[in-house]
Order: C-alpha cells, then sequence, then structure tokens
C-alpha cells in the first residue's frame, strides 16, 4: 500500500469516527458479508446437495449431474448468492442449453436446479425455489417412437422366451 493510500484510508477513518461510526465494525462487517456471500453461493450448495446425494446414486448418473452443472450452470450463475437468483436469471442458463439443441438436458438440470434450491431452503439459505416458476418455460421434449411387437403370436414367443 502506498503512502497516499494509507493517509486516504485515515482520512476516512477519521470521517468516521467523527460521524459516530466504528471503522474497525464496519470492516468486519464488510469481511463478514464477503464471506456470507461466498458460502452461500449457488456453487457451494450445489456441490454440498451433490455431496449429499452422490452416495445413493449410480457413478454413471452422478457424474452426468455434476457435468452438467459444471458446464452449464456454474459459469453463469455459480458465483452468486442463492438469494440473488431471480427465475429470469436461471431461465437465461436453461435457454443455452436449448440453444445447443439439448433440450431434455435443459429439462434435467432445471430439476436438478430445483433440487439444489430446495436444499438451500432446507438449510435456511434461500427462502423459495425459483426453478419451480420455470414450469412450462421450456419446450416440450419431442418423444421417439420405438419398434414394438404388434402381432399376439410373436408376444407369445417373446413371453416364452
Amino acid at each position: 500500500m502506498s503512502i497516499k493510500d494509507a493517509r486516504q484510508r485515515r482520512e476516512e477513518a477519521k470521517e468516521m469516527l467523527a460521524k459516530g461510526i466504528d471503522p474497525g465494525a464496519v470492516k468486519q462487517a464488510v469481511k463478514a458479508a464477503v464471506k456470507a456471500k461466498e458460502t452461500n453461493s449457488f456453487e457451494v450448495i450445489a456441490r454440498e446437495w451433490f455431496n449429499k446425494q452422490v452416495n445413493t446414486w449410480k457413478p454413471t448418473h452422478s457424474e452426468k449431474v455434476i457435468a452438467a452443472l459444471e458446464k452449464d450452470v456454474f459459469p453463469i450463475i455459480g458465483g452468486m448468492s442463492i438469494k440473488e437468483i431471480t427465475p429470469p436469471i436461471l431461465l437465461e442458463a436453461l435457454r443455452r442449453i436449448e440453444a445447443r439443441g439439448a433440450i431434455d438436458t435443459a429439462h434435467r438440470v432445471k430439476q436438478n436446479c430445483g433440487c439444489v434450491f430446495r436444499y438451500a431452503i432446507a438449510t435456511g439459505r434461500a427462502e423459495r425455489d425459483v426453478a419451480a416458476d420455470l414450469k412450462g418455460a421450456l419446450p416440450p421434449t419431442k418423444s421417439k417412437h420405438f419398434a414394438a411387437i404388434t402381432e399376439p403370436k410373436a408376444i407369445g414367443q417373446l413371453l416364452r422366451d
């Protein structure tokens, strides 16, 4: 820190004292606010939720869940406090997934984000699930038709096999 900066900070501290404000308390409050924002960020809470769930899932499923969050959600809203996230902000992240044609992935990511928000509510770090407000915001997935046996004799043979 330069001498000029130190003098400026000293003058600011003197002004705060003249107004009856404790500069040390202000500094601690700012530090506490930064720490609270870091511990209540979406990414921190999502990773905490993921670590609670990972033991109940198959390894392939858990890899897909965390990969989708890391690739599509954390870069956009990962650093934000969970209380600052609004439905339009979350929808922006989902629209990016949708833009590349992965509509099913967008629906799954929305579902996982909803789980993260509900976990944050349960731990007292959020007040509501903003993912629930996005119901109907994404286009429905296109269903594909699969081959099926339609002859009764062939169905009987399948059951016997």
